[in-house]
C-alpha cells in the first residue's frame, strides 16, 4: 500500500509539473512579444528578445540557418531566465570576445570557401592598426566585427542598407573619425570625410554611384585598415590609375624609397581631397617644392602655358560647333575633330605626369590643329551668311524702288 501511495503522489505531481510546462508554453505562444516578431513561438529567447531576433531575421546569417543560440549560447527551448541562460551562454560579448566568436566561423575556410567568402579577416584585423589598439594594448576604443557590420543586422555589401555598401562606408567610418574628442585622444583630424565628400573620388561616388571609385577602404584596406606610407602612395593610387601610374614612374619626380622619397602623389594632390590640378594652377602647385624662377619653375610656367592654350582651344572649339548646330548645319566632322582634340587634351594629362615636354608640345599643336579646323569652319560658315544678307541689301533696295515707283505712278493716274 505505501508502494502505491508514493506511485500516485509521483504521478499527480508528474501531471502538475506538465500543465505547468504547458501553461508556460501557451503563455509563450500568446506573448504579445513573440506574436509582434511572428517567431516560432517554441523559441525562448523571443519571450525577452523578440525585437533583436526581428532584426536578425533581415540579415544573411538567418538566411543560413543560424539562431541565438549558435553565437550565445544558452537553452532557446527554455522559457525559463535560469535555465535558458544556463550552461555555456554569452550575452553580451565584450569586443575580444565578439572577435573570437566572429573568427570561430569566418576564419575556418571549409565554411567560407562555399560562399566564395575569405577567410583572412582575422589575421588581416591582427596588422591593423585598429588590431594592434585591441590585442596588443588593450584599448577598447578600437573597433571590432559588430562597430561595422553591427551586431544582428547583418546584411550583405551589396544591400544598400548594409553598413559597408559602398556609399555608407565612409559614413560608417566617419562615426568615429568625425568624434572630435574620440580623435583627440590620438591626435587625429576629424575633416577627413567632408574633404571625401566634394573630392573627385567622393563626387563619383555620391552624385555619379560609380562604385569604382574607391572609398575609405579602397586606400586604407578595411579589416586591415592603415594609412598608406609615404613610399607606398603611388602604389596605392596606380591600383586604379594605370598609365597614370606608369608615366609617373618613367618621370622626374619618381624616386627610389628611403629617406629622400619624393612625395609621390601627395606633392600635387591631396590625399581625402584628391582635387584635379586646373591648367591655370600648375604654376602655384610647383612652388610648393621648386622656386620661381629656377629650371623645375620655368618648366612649369611652359607646361602651363600649353595646358591653358589647349583648354581654351577646346572651349572655343564646342563653342564653335553649337554656333554651327544653331545655324542647322550637319556637324559630324566637326564633332569628330573635337573628340580628336579632347582624347589629345587628355594625352597630355597622362604626359604631364612624367613631363615628357616633346610629347607634351606635339600633342599640344594636335589639339590645336583640330580645334582650328572647328572654328575655320564655323567663321566660314558665319561669314557666308553675313555675305549672304549683304547680297539681300541690293534686292531689298530694287524691290522698295520698284514699290515707290508704282506708288507714285498709281497716285499720278488717279489725278
Amino acid at each position: 500500500m505505501r508502494s502505491l501511495g508514493i506511485f500516485l503522489t509521483v504521478a499527480v505531481l508528474g501531471a502538475t509539473v506538465a500543465e505547468f510546462a504547458a501553461a508556460d508554453v501557451t503563455y509563450a505562444a500568446s506573448h504579445p512579444a513573440v506574436q509582434a516578431a511572428g517567431q516560432d513561438s517554441t523559441y525562448g529567447c523571443l519571450i525577452c528578445h523578440a525585437e533583436k531576433r526581428r532584426s536578425f531575421t533581415l540579415g544573411v546569417h538567418s538566411e543560413r540557418g543560424l539562431k541565438c543560440h549558435d553565437c550565445h549560447g544558452g537553452n532557446p527551448d527554455s522559457f525559463e531566465r535560469a535555465t535558458a541562460h544556463g550552461g555555456r551562454f554569452l550575452g553580451s560579448p565584450d569586443k575580444f570576445q565578439t572577435i573570437d566568436l566572429c573568427s570561430s566561423c569566418h576564419s575556418d575556410p571549409n565554411q567560407m570557401r562555399q560562399y566564395g567568402i575569405p577567410s583572412d579577416q582575422l589575421a588581416e584585423y591582427r596588422t591593423s592598426m585598429h588590431g594592434r589598439l585591441l590585442l596588443e594594448h588593450g584599448n577598447t576604443d578600437a573597433p571590432t566585427c559588430t562597430d561595422c557590420h553591427d551586431a544582428h543586422t547583418i546584411l550583405r555589401p551589396e544591400d544598400a542598407r548594409s553598413n559597408v555598401y559602398p556609399t555608407n562606408i565612409p559614413t560608417t567610418c566617419a562615426r568615429c573619425h568625425q568624434n572630435v574628442e574620440l580623435m583627440a585622444k590620438y591626435s587625429l583630424p576629424t575633416h577627413q570625410f567632408e574633404e571625401y565628400r566634394i573630392s573627385a573620388h567622393g563626387v563619383a561616388v555620391f552624385e555619379r554611384s560609380n562604385f569604382a571609385a574607391p572609398t575609405c577602404m579602397g586606400c586604407h584596406g578595411s579589416h586591415a585598415a592603415l594609412p598608406p606610407g609615404v613610399t607606398e602612395v603611388v602604389n596605392v593610387c596606380e591600383r586604379c590609375h594605370v598609365l597614370i601610374g606608369q608615366a609617373f614612374n618613367q618621370g622626374p619626380h619618381w624616386g627610389p624609397s628611403g629617406a629622400d622619397a619624393r612625395p609621390g602623389c601627395l606633392g600635387c594632390h591631396s590625399n581625402h581631397g584628391t582635387e584635379r590640378v586646373a591648367p591655370d594652377s600648375i604654376t602655384f602647385v610647383c612652388a610648393n617644392c621648386h622656386e620661381s624662377g629656377s629650371r623645375a619653375g620655368l618648366m612649369g610656367e611652359e607646361l602651363q602655358e600649353d595646358l591653358v592654350r589647349a583648354a581654351e582651344s577646346i572651349a572655343l572649339a564646342d563653342s564653335s560647333i553649337e554656333q554651327l548646330l544653331s545655324t542647322g548645319r550637319k556637324v559630324t566632322d566637326e564633332r569628330f575633330r573635337y573628340q580628336t582634340a579632347l582624347t589629345n587634351y587628355g594625352q597630355m594629362a597622362l604626359a604631364l605626369h612624367s613631363l615628357d615636354l616633346d610629347m607634351i608640345d606635339d600633342l599640344s599643336r594636335r589639339v590645336s590643329s583640330n580645334t582650328e579646323l572647328v572654328r575655320a569652319t564655323a567663321e566660314a560658315r558665319a561669314e557666308a551668311r553675313w555675305e549672304h544678307k549683304l547680297l539681300l541689301v541690293p534686292v531689298w533696295f530694287l524691290a522698295l524702288s520698284a514699290m515707290t515707283f508704282v506708288w507714285f505712278r498709281l497716285r499720278d493716274l488717279r489725278r
